[in-house]
């Protein structure tokens, strides 16, 4: 491999390839030129052509220079001035099961309780008397009313039916789930994890509302099944889709081991158009040692062992905390007694799953293992607590930083946590979309001043931490209608402007990232955290072709007009895997 700038004479670049190859081997199989080339290197350097050769980047440079690799056989594309940029990357998504969430039905989008109502009323219409209804991850902080629908008004759509209204970690029930799952008056929590059920404070009795016990309802899916056939389609549909955005490389943040099965298939079979990391997931409740032995099983994996470009297992995934979206997310303050959130305990701060004296021997595990540690962390109390962990382990001489330890989500942070994610190596994954779709509700919950540093991305750059961004999609395929749209540019605008749907003004508009950071954040940070930097991330001679050609300049357009930017081509190890129109 070299690495060589192409500001200087063509004949340094011919003069170091021919040393290990024939001049005829220098021929580009693809050029690129008369465009706008934003490298995304150390300096950000712009340039006008680059060449690929064997899937990797031969050149960068002037369009004089490059166009000199031009063989008999080599693919020439006149830019016509448009912009390039690295392969763009989601640092967390969710493939194998937002790619099947309408394989059953169609689900339309829902921005009411009406809109609620109305779909499980439809379902009640078309699900057999006693079967259960299932309606996930459209969240509260995302309806006009901001709240869940009551179990009064759940009960008024499908009275003979068991019915589950879920959002992340917590759920709303029907009077019947609730029958059939044993929540009564009596319930508690025995299997040694956390949560409880929210009861009325005048009677005592459980209003159907759930935090992190979902796990007790009965549920039993009325879909129809899958087969293997049909769900290696589906995301192979999704990939496709994926690369329709320019998105090149992502990281699956909780890859069960059938998903990472199925990953495999598609790769051995060529079959892939993104490459995948994986953050397989390992659950928390048990005994701890078979959940130690289970982190050091990961490590064994050839997935992990074996550098592979296309598929790598990085480490491991677990829950901290609950979210931000359904009111048990774990913060240092209490919520504050809450009608969106249904939230009658002023003391109420959200729930912590994982206590720290069995946090701290997972954690060991991991990064003893050399995996990669990251946590489901939404609440700043969870945050905090996390941080804490990395930085006792790192005082006694852990990899912390060598294993690139990381918090995922981390959307309530402080000044000290920045601080100290900063200086341990930490990593940090964060979902610009949920301040674009959530600030309204969280303004109105917390006060803006509570939000200073919620994403606080600006802050993280200036600290010199490590920040990449994602989308956290779940559901549905398309990048603007999944229910975290997977949109990179809806990302990258928001983290530009800081502007929310539904939500007047900025919120705090102090920690807005420039163009150029906002397009390192998704494409080198995220190869940082996926320890693809020396592979992609950037478009530098001897890295991975993965790049993507816009008919926006992103670096230069008004900004509110980057959500609207259209994939024109998409290139993964110098293969067309996307053109528009085509």
């Amino acid at each position: 491999m070299f690495r060589l700038s192409l500001s200087g004479q063509l004949a340094g670049l011919l003069a170091v390839t021919a040393l290990a190859l024939p001049l005829s081997a220098a021929e580009a199989d693809l050029i690129l030129h008369r465009g706008k080339i934003a490298t995304v290197d150390e300096r950000f350097s712009l340039r006008e052509a680059l060449a690929v050769k064997d899937g990797k980047l031969l050149a960068v440079g002037t369009s004089a220079e490059v166009l000199k690799l031009k063989g008999p056989r080599t693919e020439v594309v006149d830019l016509q001035g448009r912009l390039v940029i690295p392969g763009l990357m989601d640092s967390h998504v969710h493939p194998t099961g937002a790619a099947m969430t309408e394989f059953d039905h169609p689900v339309p989008d829902m921005e009411s309780i009406a809109d609620v109502l109305a779909y499980l009323r439809g379902r009640a219409q078309v699900v057999p008397e006693g079967e259960w209804i299932s309606l996930s991850q459209v969240f509260i902080t995302r309806l006009r009313e901001q709240r869940y629908p009551t179990r009064a008004e759940l009960d008024s759509v499908a009275p003979k039916h068991p019915l589950i209204y879920s959002t992340g970690p917590d759920a709303s029930l029907n009077s019947l789930a609730m029958k059939l799952s044993g929540i009564d008056r009596d319930f508690k929590v025995t299997d040694g994890g956390s949560g409880f059920a929210e009861r009325d404070p005048q009677t005592g009795e459980p209003t159907g509302i759930l935090r992190n016990c979902s796990r007790y309802v009965k549920t039993k899916s009325s879909a129809k099944p899958a087969t293997e056939a049909e769900q290696s389609a589906r995301l192979k549909h999704l990939f496709a889709d994926y690369n329709a955005v320019g998105i090149t490389t992502i990281c699956d943040r909780n890859a069960s081991v059938g998903s990472i099965e199925r990953y495999r298939k598609l790769r051995d079979t060529g079959e892939l158009t993104v490459r995948v990391s994986c953050s397989q997931g390992v659950g928390s409740i048990g005994k701890l040692e078979a959940i130690t032995d289970s982190i050091r099983a990961v490590a064994k994996n050839p997935l992990h062992l074996q550098r592979d470009d296309w598929l790598h297992i990085i480490g491991i995934k677990m829950f901290l905390d609950g979210g931000m979206l359904t009111g048990s997310a774990y913060m240092r303050q209490p919520w504050g007694v809450s009608q969106i959130y249904a939230i009658t305990d002023p003391e109420y701060r959200g729930v912590r799953f994982i206590p720290k004296d069995r946090l701290v021997p997972m954690v060991r595990a991991a990064v003893e293992s050399g995996l990669q540690f990251t946590a489901h962390s939404v609440g700043d109390g969870a945050v905090h607590g996390l941080l804490e962990v990395y930085d006792e382990l790192a005082k006694e001489g852990l990899p912390i930083r060598q294993t690139r330890a990381s918090v995922t989500h981390c959307n309530f942070m402080s000044r000290e946590a920045v601080e100290t994610a900063a200086r341990l190596g930490v990593v940090v994954d964060i979902q610009p979309a949920w301040l674009y779709l959530d600030t309204r509700t969280l303004v109105k919950q917390f006060g803006y001043d509570r939000l200073r540093y919620f994403q606080p991305l600006r802050s993280i750059f200036a600290a010199g931490g490590m920040v990449g961004g994602g989308s956290d999609h779940m559901q549905k395929i398309g990048p603007m209608r999944s229910n975290n749209p997977y949109s990179p540019f809806l990302g990258l605008q928001t983290a530009i402007t800081r502007r929310a749907k539904w939500h007047e003004g900025q919120l705090h508009p102090e920690e807005a990232l420039t163009r150029e950071q906002a397009l390192r954040f998704y494409t080198i940070n995220n190869a940082k955290l996926l320890f693809k930097e020396d592979r992609t991330g950037s478009l530098e001679p001897g890295k991975l072709a993965d790049l993507a050609v816009l008919d926006t300049d992103i670096l230069t357009c008004p900004e509110d007009k980057i959500v609207a930017t259209q994939v024109l081509r998409t290139y993964v190890g110098g293969k067309l895997v996307y053109s528009r129109g085509k």
